[in-house]
């Protein structure tokens, strides 16, 4: 896999260890040196637009923010931005600005909300939160009593995006009622599977394969869903492209499960 697909897998920021076992040391040098991607602080990789980010945000006299701020900062996405995310004075007349590659937010920022051109990481946590339940109670239409539900779930329990847009899909079938990283004791040790709906002893798994490439932790995954199942639970693991790519998919394996308990 190319380093910068890797990358984008991994939530648009990782180390070099985590890019290079999805995808090999030489590539990630390489997609360097190429700038494709590039070293953040602390020894962190992280797409080309996270470097252009501040120049694009100051070209219209703005700050990085939302979830180019995020990335600045070195969080993980579901889904990085095509466009960078800028917020400008509301004073500022939309028509003002002419670039293509940014997405405009209007705001008026105390200056301890802003630190070097981005915003800072407590802001930037409000902005994205703000924006989701934004974006949920102006949905209209079908599935929009859904993107309401899955906003109003968030949590901060979710190992990484990946794991969060499987709860989203989850959070479609109410009756499932999922829990997220709750405690299964079983003979020798206590798991907290991703996501659980203990009425019917199911685990559901966000099957990050990336964090498993080594024998020993495979053998861990391996004994992980062996006692698991010996303590009486069904086990559901999804890969990152059958939740990231193909949800259509999940959506059918958990209404078969629904349909099936339920009989």
């Amino acid at each position: 896999m190319e380093a910068a697909s890797a990358l984008e897998r991994l939530g648009g920021v990782a180390t070099a260890g985590e890019v290079a076992a999805l995808s090999s040391r030489q590539r990630v040098r390489s997609a360097v040196a190429r700038g494709e991607i590039v070293r953040l602080h602390r020894g962190r990789l992280a797409l080309a637009s996270a470097a252009t980010a501040r120049k694009d945000a100051a070209a219209v006299s703005g700050v990085v923010s939302h979830l180019s701020a995020a990335l600045h900062w070195g969080w993980k996405v579901a889904w990085v931005p095509e466009l960078v995310w800028v917020t400008v004075p509301r004073t500022r007349h939309p028509r003002a600005f002419r670039s293509g590659r940014v997405r405009l937010v209007f705001a008026d920022l105390a200056p301890d909300q802003v630190t070097d051109g981005v915003t800072s990481p407590l802001r930037t946590v409000l902005d994205c939160a703000e924006e989701l339940r934004t974006a949920a109670a102006h949905e209209r239409g079908p599935g929009s009593a859904q993107s309401r539900e899955v906003a109003g779930h968030a949590t901060h329990l979710a190992a990484n995006p990946f794991e969060s847009v499987l709860r989203a899909i989850v959070l479609e079938f109410p009756h499932l009622r999922a829990e997220p990283q709750g405690a299964v004791v079983t003979r020798h040790r206590t798991y907290h599977p991703d996501l659980l709906v203990r009425r019917l002893q199911l685990a559901l798994e966000a099957d990050s394969w990336e964090f498993h490439t080594g024998k020993d932790a495979h053998a861990r995954d391996c004994v992980r869903y062996t006692e698991l199942t010996l303590a009486g639970w069904r086990v559901l693991r999804f890969t990152w492209e059958q939740v990231m790519q193909h949800p259509a998919y999940v959506r059918e394996v958990l209404a078969v499960v629904g349909a099936d308990r339920a009989a």
